[in-house]
């Protein structure tokens, strides 16, 4: 089953919204078999995971319920809080008509939750995180968690991985053809444009790219402003506390009677800086 045109928020998701591609990286990233052809019914939530530049597709394949999400940014440790309200709204939606205030038990695809990386950090092949780690004062057996299989499919870091799976092989390698031009200076537009010619040269994703190239420039130039526009409000709010933090420390210098040189070896802060500071206290 294809999944709703309506939701064709990101290239990732409009990638995978072929059942063969989807179960293929399946295959690939959960060490499974299933053939090709095997039912699968897409059943994507809009705009719930996708906020803050991450691109989710869920679906329901043999009995399971499977979450699957790309991240380009730093791998958010909230996840499994993310996840769990997640696959609570896609359970409500599952069960509408149905008796849950009955005896009879209604029956649920098991779920698995599945985050495919490939920032620009350095992440290790695998790693799980789990809703227990959050827990304040949590007790040894815990009546609820849930974990998340974190895998890295940035070309060149796991190859493992992507040699299982030639989706996940030649939507590696496209992305990594776009951040290897942006390296090299290009403005994004330019980088994400050369990378759809690159790749159609070469073989990568061709028939999807030649199906869908402006659509999917117009895509990843949204979805990467988006990213590089949250990375720089994130160094924008690191760089304004350490100046806070700077006066912070200045005034207590002051406060305990230390000259301008040496609050200046201290915090970097001008004689200007630290005479103005002093005129307020």
């Amino acid at each position: 089953m294809k999944a709703n045109i309506q939701h064709k928020d990101s290239v990732f998701s409009l990638y995978l919204s072929d059942s063969k591609r989807l179960i293929d990286v399946y295959n690939a990233v959960q060490n499974e078999n299933y053939a090709l052809d095997t039912p699968v019914e897409i059943n994507t939530l809009e705009n719930v995971l996708y906020k803050d530049r991450i691109n989710d597709v869920s679906f329901v394949l043999d009995g399971k319920f499977v979450i699957l999400v790309e991240h380009q940014s730093t791998i958010c440790t909230n996840m499994p809080l993310r996840m769990l309200m997640y696959i609570g709204r896609l359970y409500e939606k599952m069960t509408i008509g149905d008796n849950i205030y009955g005896s009879t038990p209604i029956r649920l695809p098991a779920p698995e939750f599945l985050v495919l990386y490939n920032g620009e950090e350095n992440l290790p092949k695998e790693q799980i995180i789990s809703l227990s780690d959050t827990f304040k004062d949590a007790p040894h057996i815990n009546t609820l968690d849930l974990s998340v299989k974190v895998i890295n499919i940035n070309y060149g870091q796991n190859d493992a991985i992507l040699e299982k799976s030639s989706t996940l092989k030649h939507y590696g390698f496209f992305i990594y053809t776009v951040q290897q031009y942006r390296k090299e200076g290009l403005p994004l537009a330019d980088a994400i444009h050369q990378a759809v010619q690159e790749c159609k040269r070469q073989g990568i994703m061709q028939e999807f790219l030649e199906q869908h190239a402006s659509e999917v420039e117009n895509m990843l130039l949204h979805e990467w402003s988006l990213e590089e526009q949250l990375q720089f409000s994130k160094q924008e709010g690191i760089r304004k506390g350490i100046e806070r933090e700077k006066f912070e420390i200045a005034k207590n210098l002051i406060a305990k009677g230390l000259d301008n040189s040496f609050i200046m070896d201290v915090t970097h802060l001008t004689n200007e800086q630290i005479n103005q500071l002093r005129t307020e206290m």
